[in-house]
């Protein structure tokens, strides 16, 4: 019998029923459908100190970093996950500060064999108020996305983006609502 995956999504927006939340929703929907265990964790509210650059997480690979505060406990949780969603929505023309401090952070999962992402599968769902990815600015955290796990050995396995200005607006959007749920199946196999 096949384990099952673990799927951690990591909420990047300050509304908990923000449109990019309500998208994630729908990725653990499908997720949990292809039989994988789905954690989601809100990155508003918790207590997450910026990089400070002291590289002692580099000199001692596989130490983690040294400051102290929640990431502590979201770390062992992204090196568990076999897979990974990073759910945002766009502000001035890129991903949410939430989600961005995080991924700074996570500079500190390098270990001796590599980063603790490398060969993970991503799914990347962002949200927007403009007409599109472009005008949006939507496309520079879309690069940032694959930029940063390109480096790392990480995989995309789809991005779910779409126009939704006011909140709960992508409910409106059954195709963008099944294409997240895809995505969920996706990284659950």
């Amino acid at each position: 019998m096949a384990t099952k995956k673990k799927v951690l999504i990591l909420l990047g927006s300050p509304r908990k029923k923000g449109n990019s939340a309500l998208l994630a929703a729908e990725a653990a929907k499908g997720a949990k459908a292809a039989g994988a265990d789905v954690e989601s964790v809100y990155l508003q509210g918790l207590d997450i100190k910026a990089c400070t650059a002291c590289n002692a997480c580099q000199k001692k690979p596989g130490k983690g970093c040294v400051i102290r505060d929640d990431m502590r406990g979201l770390y062992p949780k992204l090196q568990r996950a076999d897979a990974l969603v990073f759910a945002t929505p766009v502000y001035w023309a890129n991903m949410s500060a939430q989600t961005k401090l995080m991924m700074d952070r996570c500079y500190a999962l390098v270990t001796p064999s590599g980063h603790a992402f490398a060969g993970k599968k991503v799914g990347i769902i962002m949200t927007y108020g403009a007409p599109d990815v472009f005008s949006s600015g939507g496309v520079n955290a879309l690069r940032t996305f694959q930029d940063s796990f390109g480096f790392v050995g990480a995989k995309i396995a789809g991005m779910v983006y779409g126009t939704a200005w006011q909140a709960g607006d992508v409910k409106k959007n059954r195709a963008l609502l099944k294409e997240a749920r895809e995505l969920g199946k996706a990284l659950a196999t």
